[in-house]
């Protein structure tokens, strides 16, 4: 379910916390790189939860202004096509999900003011609105407006990230990632998909004899810890008029990953590091990294390759 994107952006987290925890214990650190994974397919199934239980709330909400003293007509016949959506029908069935549900032991019963709040918001929502009066009626119809649904809408839930805050120290750094996750998820959702039909897991499953990702990752934040000191200095080297210090801290983590991949990772082309890791550094570090990395990536890697020391493996990557 990750791409490799994320999954760097998992390792340089996890060597970021590593490092400034002063811990010399690898399988400690590395334990916890697993931990927040983990916990990042854990948000996911409560994120799905979530949208799950808004149409139960939805559905007692209908039920009980049945039951007013004078019911609308809206009341007594309404439009249920929120709280029968295919798509959400269809997941509260799979067997995997409520395996998943019942392993993470989740349950909304006592956060209904959540929900209460959301879909008061949701149903004067523009989207709402046209989704529940539109013509088309099918499970690509429902599946459109769930995905807008958390497009527009799940960055704005303080309420909710509030209570993900108090389930995990874990949930708060990965709520917009696992939002991510949430549209993609759907995005790849059809009508073949059925109460058997597997969740995707954030690695391969179990049964994968070769995991790639898995090892990526976890070799991603050994090596770069191995060799820290060797690839900060020769990122010193580099940067003449730089002292370490005075480099940001996850600008010399960035780096010293991106030297772990460029000599440790010999399937992975030159430019598809550097282009990654020039991306992070706009998201994750200051607003000046994206030239400092860029800069000083190009001038090492010249440098290695006038020198003979890249070298990749694999159709392709020679004259990468």
């Amino acid at each position: 379910m990750l791409s490799r994107r994320h999954l760097r952006v998992k390792a340089l987290q996890a060597i970021y916390a590593h490092l400034q925890s002063g811990n010399t214990k690898l399988d400690q650190g590395e334990k916890q790189l697993l931990l927040s994974i983990n916990k990042l397919f854990e948000l996911f199934v409560w994120q799905l939860s979530f949208l799950i239980e808004l149409t139960r709330f939805a559905e007692n909400r209908i039920e009980e202004n049945k039951k007013k003293h004078f019911p609308t007509a809206e009341d007594l016949s309404p439009n249920l096509r929120f709280v029968q959506n295919r798509v959400l029908s269809t997941i509260n069935d799979n067997r995997d999900f409520r395996r998943y549900e019942n392993l993470y032991k989740i349950n909304w019963s006592g956060e209904q003011e959540i929900f209460r709040k959301f879909y008061n918001e949701l149903r004067e929502m523009p989207d709402y609105e046209k989704y529940m009066t539109s013509d088309e009626d099918s499970f690509e119809h429902d599946k459109k407006f769930l995905i807008q649904l958390v497009e527009k809408h799940f960055a704005d839930l303080e309420l909710l990230q509030s209570f993900y805050e108090e389930k995990s120290i874990f949930f708060v750094d990965d709520y917009h990632l696992v939002s991510y996750l949430l549209i993609k998820f759907l995005k790849g959702l059809n009508e073949r998909f059925d109460t058997t039909s597997p969740i995707p897991t954030i690695f391969k499953t179990d049964q994968d004899e070769d995991n790639e990702d898995l090892d990526f990752v976890k070799q991603l934040f050994r090596k770069t810890i191995l060799h820290s000191e060797e690839y900060g200095n020769i990122i010193s080297n580099t940067t003449s008029n730089w002292e370490q210090d005075r480099i940001a801290v996850m600008d010399m983590i960035i780096l010293k990953m991106a030297l772990t991949e460029i000599f440790e990772f010999k399937s992975i082309p030159v430019k598809v590091t550097m282009n990654e890791y020039i991306d992070i550094s706009k998201y994750f570090s200051t607003p000046r990294s994206k030239v400092f990395v860029n800069g000083v990536l190009d001038k090492l890697i010249q440098g290695f390759r006038a020198e003979g020391k890249i070298v990749k493996t694999g159709r392709g990557l020679l004259e990468d």
